[in-house]
């Protein structure tokens, strides 16, 4: 099995090219290489599949839109619909690799087509779609509720805003929410104002624990800031692993920052089974 390491803004991911769907990827090998002391390490699982093989219902609907297909899973294992930093990790990986060409194209993920825009090097651009405001609800940090705003972003968010730096949060435990309303579980973006148009947020994910940045949460975060419309223009949103921008045209949302690609490998034989 061969991989590759990157991250955006510190979001780090095991990225698999399996163009073929050859690998069988089940949960507690995903759950393996993810792990930080024993595995290689990320906040999850990239794997690179065309659409066509990948064996998804949700591919499947793809399939003549897009030739690569964005499996992504979490850090325990678990599927998830979209992860706005690593479908532009994913798409760095694809021009470097020679998959595809710089410019501007499709990626298939579980949440529908995601347009990147990239060159040769650099920052990555993705149009997140049109998040939408599902009304309000609760997180619980500290002992400390904090209402917020629902927003869903392809995968479930709940944004709140705070009174203080964000770094003083304790994001050790996974907030309090009510499972009722978060039957499958949520991100959790906990943000804070800093001028206009300019946050800092901290993220508790689903599935991965406190990550160093979300890229949907960051988009969640700016609509929430905006108080969830008159949002048009671009926010600049800082998270413990950097600083990305988030864009509203009044149609949908873009979100761009840097992806890196830090190093490749191979797994070993006997570690897998």
């Amino acid at each position: 099995m061969r991989f590759v390491k990157g991250h955006g803004t510190e979001n780090d991911f095991v990225i698999l090219p399996d163009p073929d769907g050859s690998l069988d990827l089940r949960p507690e090998t995903v759950a393996a290489l993810c792990d930080r002391r024993a595995g290689v390490g990320a906040d999850g699982v990239l794997r690179v599949v065309r659409t066509k093989a990948a064996g998804d219902p949700a591919a499947e609907e793809l399939a003549d839109a897009a030739e690569w297909f964005m499996d992504y899973r979490n850090a325990d294992g678990s599927v998830a619909e979209m992860c706005g930093n690593g479908v532009r990790v994913f798409a760095r990986y694809l021009v470097d690799a020679g998959l595809a060409a710089p410019g501007e194209w499709d990626v298939a993920t579980r949440a529908g087509l995601r347009r990147v825009t990239l060159g040769p090097s650099g920052d990555v651009g993705v149009d997140m779609g049109l998040p939408v405001v599902q009304g309000e609800a609760g997180a619980t940090v500290g002992g400390i509720e904090y209402p917020g705003l629902r927003v869903s972003m392809g995968n479930p968010h709940l944004a709140c805003p705070v009174d203080r730096p964000v770094r003083e949060l304790d994001l050790t435990r996974p907030p309090a929410v009510d499972p009722a309303v978060f039957p499958e579980g949520v991100n959790v973006e906990l943000f804070r104002v800093l001028g206009e148009r300019h946050v800092e947020m901290r993220v508790h994910e689903r599935g991965s624990g406190e990550t160093r940045s979300c890229g949907t949460g960051a988009v969640a975060a700016a609509v929430a800031a905006a108080g969830g419309a008159d949002r048009a223009g671009e926010w600049t949103v800082d998270v413990p692993g950097g600083r990305v921008t988030v864009t509203f045209d009044g149609r949908t949302s873009h979100l761009r920052g840097p992806a890196v690609l830090v190093a490749e490998g191979r797994i070993r034989d006997d570690w897998l089974r």
